[in-house]
């Protein structure tokens, strides 16, 4: 019976790689230049951290940010969870976004409710941070991933591990 998987993970390198362009640009640019403006990834905790003077100055960095990382992986800026703005040592601010990975379970829920709602002769099915969808037939499954990724897109969903 052939199946695949509807799951979500982040490219890590890819990230490096748009933080390392951003670090790069914030340096050569001259209104920057002086201040504490630079971008942070912890790889362990999958958070990224913007440093800076002042809350236009982060709107800045992320004008930076955003684009680099669109650039080396589609869709990579709706997995971001922003957090509040916090002030720092007197007049400086930091925000930190954490990189969300895997489906959560809301969105499991959300992903296999609307497979049964609509008809398909599939059956899917959480397993841990992703979706498995089975069906008799390879047309029944890629009709399956025209309407997840047509309705789903506040979140990157990617599907693979296709099986027959």
């Amino acid at each position: 019976m052939p199946s695949f998987d509807f799951t979500s993970e982040a490219d890590i390198e890819a990230l490096k790689n748009a933080i390392d362009v951003t670090t790069r640009q914030i340096d050569n640019r001259y209104d920057f230049k002086g201040t504490t403006a630079k971008v942070e990834l912890n790889e362990k905790d999958k958070v990224i951290t913007l440093h800076g003077d002042s809350d236009f100055q982060l709107d800045q960095i992320k004008d930076l940010l955003f684009p680099a990382m669109e650039k080396k992986e589609k869709e990579s800026v709706k997995r971001l969870d922003h957090q509040k703005i916090v002030s720092v040592s007197g007049n400086k601010v930091k925000q930190e976004m954490k990189i969300r990975d895997g489906i959560d379970s809301d969105l499991a829920k959300k992903i296999v409710k609307m497979i049964k709602d609509g008809k398909l002769k599939v059956q899917a099915s959480i397993q841990g941070d992703s979706v498995r969808v089975q069906g008799a037939k390879r047309d029944d499954l890629q009709g399956c991933i025209a309407l997840v990724t047509k309705s789903i897109t506040d979140f990157p969903i990617k599907y693979g591990n296709f099986r027959d």
